[in-house]
Order: C-alpha cells, then structure tokens, then sequence
C-alpha cells in the first residue's frame, strides 16, 4: 500500500476524515497485537509504547501526521512483531479463551486488515487527486433519471448474518414482514447523475432535506467530489471501467443521495429492502460501490455488543447513515448480504453511490 508514495505521501493526510498511509499500517499491526498478546496473553510489552499513537481514540487523525516512524522503521517493526503474533497464534490453537472460540478472533481482525486495505485505497485515490489537474472531459452525454424497476414481493424476510464473521450489529438474525416494492436492478450512474446536475439539482431547494441544503450551501458543493471541470465538461476518472456514462456514480454523500432520488421522483431504499433484495438475486451490480440506504444507523432487536462496547453502539446516534453492498476497494472477508456500513451523510470520499426505490 506504500508502493509508489513519496516519503511526503505515507505521511500526508489526504483527507480530514482519513489518516495518513503510515498510521493505517502500524494501526493494524498494533491491534493484531492488542487483541492477541495483549487481551488473550496479557503482554502489553509492545502496546504499552504505541498506544497515544494506534488508539483512534487517544490520537486525533491531525495529530497523527508527525507522530509517525518512517516506512522502513515501520516496515521492521511490523515483521518483529508479526513473528511475536504467529507464535502466540500457535499457542492460541492449545487453550481456551472467549474471543478464541470458534475461530472469532481471527476472523475479526482479518476483518479489521480488510476494512483498513480499503480505507488506505481510499486514501491513495485522494493522493492521487491532489496530485492531478483536469485536462480532458470524458465526454459523457447526459441521461435521464429514468429506472426501470424489478419488484420484490410481499412476505416475510429473513435479516442479519448468525456467521462467527458477523460483527455485533449484524446480529442477531432475525425475520421481519416487508411489504411489496420496487427496487432499481443497477445504480444510478455517471451520465444519470451529470443529467441532474444540468438539470438544476444542486441548486433547487425543493430536492434537498434541511440539513442538506445547508451543508450544501456552506460547503458549496455542486459536483460528485472527484469529478473535475475540464472545460465545458467534466474530467471523471475510469475506476470502475471504460464506460464512464454508464458506470455507477459515487463520490457523494447522504445528503446528495436523497436530493437525487427526489429529483427522479423515487426514493433510497430501505435497508432491510436492500438487504432482501440482494438475497433474492434482484440485485445486478452489487458490488461496485457502496449504496445509501434510506435510515440512520440502528440496533437490530436484542443487538449485544461485542467485543466491546464502541464497536458499533457508539455509532446508534442518529448522525451515521447505513451503506450497503461492496465498492470495487472492498476485500473478499467482509463482501456478504448482512453487511452494514455507516457513514455521516456528509462523506463524500468512501466511495458510495445510490440505487433508487419505490413503495
């Protein structure tokens, strides 16, 4: 993930909602460490030194820039204590400990590797933005709104994932009655979302709920955040394929989300529809970029907390709003149908787009 940064880069933070490259890597080090030497050992010989740096709670993400070892310590330190880690995982395999059982642990911080693969993917898009300057529009022409629908019927559904992978707010399972609705097969996409803007819809009030309108008015957001003027045009980059026009938007936050499906006259979909439909196989490009869904982050009825309190419940506040699906950066450990992400609705950088719903 270091390859082909400048020493300024790996410690540069290319967004304020991201960390630099370097903290990423000796964060997942140092919780691989936490969770297994610390927790199940009790050795805290390595944690104890990092702690005010590794701890997102403890070390704000601007603070962290200058606090940071440079790539080759940290690439030896990693190694060091990697080689003290698959020794205590051989031990691990002999005895008996709460977060060993059935395999948890290791499937959680694979989890935790994998979440944090994609948010440096995600900084390094930023770095590479910052690095760039828009030469040539993409020529994309503009598209109407217009979606066909796939219907998901009536009935009950079964939610949630009972996988020893599921983190706690995946869980526990649970069965709920949906009414019929209708669910869009594909995302919106580039040349859709070009047609709202032509169309006025960063600037019509009417498409956008109060708080969006004043976050869109302070911030003077007018564009998908990675999208570039070039001209009379846009300059969109190729991520996903060659087909920009018809690639799913992303770039956008909550907000934006919902001001788009006003203006298509629809609505985001509910996650727990989401969720449905994606079991059904409805669902034909679920994997491309995360999708807003409709509600704030919640419980599911008799969520227990695990392994600690903040993981997820610090996060029920009414200011994080569901993702579902997968983007193009997501590994393989945490792509299934139970999935949840949350965001505030104002991150623009996760690479989330949005496919529309109708009841």
């Amino acid at each position: 993930m270091l390859d082909g940064l400048s020493a300024a880069e790996q410690r540069a933070q290319s967004h304020p909602e991201l960390s630099p490259m370097l903290w990423h890597v000796g964060h997942v080090f140092f919780m691989e460490t936490y969770w297994l030497a610390e927790r199940v050992f009790g050795d805290r010989s390595v944690t104890d030194d990092w702690r005010e740096l590794y701890v997102p709670e403890v070390c704000a993400k601007d603070e962290r820039s200058g606090l940071l070892p440079d790539a080759a310590s940290l690439r030896a330190w990693a190694a060091e204590i990697s080689a003290a880690n698959d020794m205590y995982w051989r031990r691990a395999a002999e005895i008996d400990h709460p977060l060993l059982e059935d395999g948890y642990l290791a499937a959680f911080l694979r989890q935790h590797y994998a979440q944090h693969l994609e948010t440096m993917r995600l900084a390094r898009a930023q770095l590479l933005l910052a690095r760039t300057e828009s030469t040539t529009p993409s020529g994309i022409v503009a598209a109407s709104p217009d979606t066909p629908m796939a219907t998901v019927d009536a009935g009950m559904v079964a939610i949630g994932t009972d996988d020893i992978a599921a983190y706690d707010n995946e869980q526990p399972s649970f069965s709920t009655h949906l009414d019929a609705f209708g669910i869009a097969p594909h995302c919106v996409t580039n040349a859709q979302w070009l047609g709202f803007i032509q169309a006025g819809g960063y600037r019509k009030r009417e498409f956008w709920d109060q708080d969006g309108w004043a976050w869109r008015v302070a911030e003077s957001v007018e564009h998908p955040q990675h999208w570039r003027r070039a001209g009379d045009g846009w300059d969109i980059p190729a991520d996903l394929d060659n087909d920009v026009a018809n690639a799913p938007v992303h770039g956008i936050g909550w907000y934006e989300a919902r001001a788009y499906a006003r203006y298509a006259d629809a609505r985001l979909p509910r996650e727990i529809e989401w969720e449905a439909a994606r079991r059904q196989g409805v669902l034909l490009d679920c994997e491309q970029v995360w999708e807003w869904c409709d509600e704030a982050f919640y419980p599911y009825p008799g969520f227990k907390a695990f392994p600690y309190d903040g993981y997820s419940r610090t996060w029920f506040d009414g200011a994080h709003f569901v993702a579902r699906g997968a983007s193009i950066h997501t590994e393989i450990d945490v792509r299934r149908p139970g999935f949840r992400n949350f965001y505030p609705p104002t991150h623009r950088h996760v690479f989330a787009g949005l496919r529309l719903a109708r009841t």
